[in-house]
């Protein structure tokens, strides 16, 4: 393993506890990254389980944030939970795709809206898991976002008692939010 970094130019790889750590150079596309949450996910194109990459290790290599889409080289390690993400070794933003320019719906059925356009509280959202749901108020029936919708409409988070304007339908399971937009396109940050 160290002839083989050597050959890159890396003398000697250490953790930040100074101990030697055994890393695998694997190259693949940036699955998704948040730089609210701090992390995001490689996929290996060698069939690798996804592969942590947390923002310490972009700012460590001179990096601020990534597209998704973006391809990358980086030196990994095993860890207790899975892969993660130990040097970035190079990155191509060529293939990185804008959170605004991805295609339509891919993952969940496509709502045809039936409402005009709402203001309403989003609930809760799990990015992680990819949905969450909106309420009008007390007393009315829950809409579902799907992480999928987000991204169409340029978004990447939301967050519980934030406003938003949604058009909705009906679903399977219930009414589906099918377009969102922020309420505030400059909103405020208030402390907790």
């Amino acid at each position: 393993m160290a002839d083989r970094l050597s050959s890159k130019g890396v003398d000697e790889i250490e953790d930040l506890a100074g101990e030697p750590v055994d890393l695998i150079e694997i190259t693949g596309v940036v699955k998704w990254f948040d730089v609210a949450k701090g992390f995001g996910f490689i996929i290996p194109d060698n069939g690798m389980q996804d592969v942590l990459l947390h923002v310490t290790c972009l700012r460590r290599d001179g990096y601020q944030t990534i597209l998704e889409g973006t391809r990358i080289v980086a030196l990994i390690q095993r860890r207790e939970r899975g892969y993660q993400a130990f040097r970035i070794l190079s990155m191509d933003q060529s293939t990185a795709v804008h959170p605004s320019q991805m295609p339509p719906i891919r993952t969940h059925v496509q709502v045809t809206p039936t409402s005009g356009l709402e203001r309403v509280l989003v609930k809760w959202f799990n990015r992680t898991k990819g949905f969450g749901f909106l309420t009008r108020g007390e007393g009315t029936e829950d809409i579902f976002i799907h992480m999928e919708t987000l991204r169409r409409f340029g978004l990447t988070e939301l967050r519980p008692g934030q406003v938003v304007l949604v058009r909705f339908g009906p679903g399977d399971k219930g009414l589906m939010a099918a377009e969102i937009h922020p309420d505030n396109p400059n909103p405020v940050s208030r402390a907790h």
